[in-house]
C-alpha cells in the first residue's frame, strides 16, 4: 500500500513542488516533486546512471560473462510470493555459493572470482518470474593472491551448465529444508498444506526432480557494455513507462516482446485491475537490496 500511494502521488501537486520565476517576464513553471520510491517507473533514471558511473570504475580489464539462474514455477513461485524475503535471500545465496564452488574447484579454475548479481522477478507480460542475473569475472585471483587466472575454457563459457544446475538445486534444497525447520516460512492459501513436515518433504522430493535451469551466454564486448546491460535491471522494476501505449475504458495496452516467436514486438491488452495485480507482483520486501556483490 505504501508503494501504490507512493507512485499515486508521484509528481502530482499532493508530494509539494518546485516553482521557477523568470525575473524579466514573470513566467512560472510549476515541477512537481518525485515520490522516490524504488518501484516508481518515474523515479529511477538519475539514481541509475549514477549507479552505473560508479559501477565503471569498478570493472577489470578482463572478460565478463553474463549467467542466469532460474527456479521452477508452482507451487515454488506461490511459496516465495508468500516469503519473499527469506526465499530471495535463499535464493541469492545458492546461486552465489554455486559459483564460488565452481570457481574454487582446481578442474574449473582454482580461483576467486569477482561478480555482481541482480534479482528480476518479472516477464515481459509483467507474470512473475524470479531469476538472477549475475556478471561474472572470466577468471580469478589465484588462493595465494599473487596472480591471475585465466578460464580454461576460453572465453566461450563460464562453467558446465548442467553440472552448476544440479549443485544449484541441491543448495537451494537444503536451505529450504532448514528455513522450514527453523519456522522462518509463512503457509497461507495454496501451499497452507505445506506446513505439515512430512507434506514439505514430500515437496521438496518433487522440487528436485525439477530443472533449476542456468543460462551462461557469451562474454560482454567491452566493460561499458558490462555495466550498461546490468544497468537496465537495477533501477527498474515490471515496467517502463515507454511501453505503456493506452488506457481506456478500464483496460491498459501496453507493449512486449514475445520471446517464443522470435522476439516479435507485440501489444497485450489487460484490464486495469489485473495489470496493477500484476505490477504489484514484483513489490520487494522492505530493506530488501536487490543487488548483490562479491569484490576481490
Amino acid at each position: 500500500m505504501k508503494v501504490v500511494g507512493a507512485i499515486r502521488k508521484c509528481r502530482t501537486a499532493a508530494l509539494g513542488a518546485h516553482v521557477r520565476k523568470c525575473d524579466h517576464c514573470g513566467h512560472l513553471e510549476i515541477a512537481y516533486n518525485s515520490c522516490r520510491n524504488r518501484h516508481c517507473p518515474k523515479c529511477q533514471g538519475a539514481k541509475q546512471e549514477q549507479w552505473v558511473q560508479a559501477r565503471i570504475q569498478d570493472l577489470l580489464p578482463v572478460p565478463y560473462h553474463h549467467v542466469v539462474f532460474t527456479l521452477p514455477d508452482e507451487p515454488l513461485h506461490t511459496l516465495m510470493l508468500y516469503n519473499k524475503s527469506v526465499m530471495y535471500d535463499l535464493f541469492f545465496q545458492s546461486a552465489a555459493e554455486t559459483l564460488h564452488t565452481f570457481a574454487r574447484d582446481a578442474e574449473h579454475l582454482g580461483a576467486e572470482i569477482g561478480f555482481t548479481g541482480v534479482l528480476h522477478t518479472w516477464g515481459q507480460t509483467l507474470c512473475y518470474h524470479p531469476h538472477l542475473h549475475f556478471i561474472v569475472t572470466g577468471g580469478g585471483i589465484s588462493p595465494n593472491g599473487q596472480r591471475w587466472v585465466a578460464l580454461r575454457y576460453g572465453a566461450k563459457f563460464l562453467f558446465p551448465v548442467k553440472a552448476m544446475s544440479q549443485v544449484m538445486r541441491g543448495k537451494f534444497i537444503e536451505k529450504l529444508r532448514r528455513a522450514h525447520k527453523r519456522g522462518e516460512l509463512r503457509f497461507e492459501g495454496d501451499v497452507a498444506p505445506l506446513v505439515d513436515r512430512e507434506v514439505f518433504e514430500r515437496f521438496l522430493d518433487e522440487l528436485a526432480k525439477k530443472a533449476f535451469v542456468i543460462y551462461n551466454k557469451r562474454p560482454f564486448g567491452t566493460p561499458e557494455q558490462v555495466i550498461a546491460y546490468i544497468g537496465r535491471y537495477t533501477h527498474r522494476v515490471a515496467i517502463s513507462n515507454y511501453r505503456l501505449l493506452d488506457i481506456e475504458d478500464g483496460q491498459v495496452q501496453f507493449g512486449y516482446r514475445d520471446n517464443q516467436d522470435g522476439g516479435k514486438q507485440k501489444t497485450m491488452e489487460l484490464r486495469a485491475c489485473e495489470f496493477i495485480r500484476r505490477f504489484l507482483l514484483h513489490v520487494l520486501p522492505e530493506g530488501f537490496k536487490k543487488v548483490g556483490t562479491t569484490a576481490f
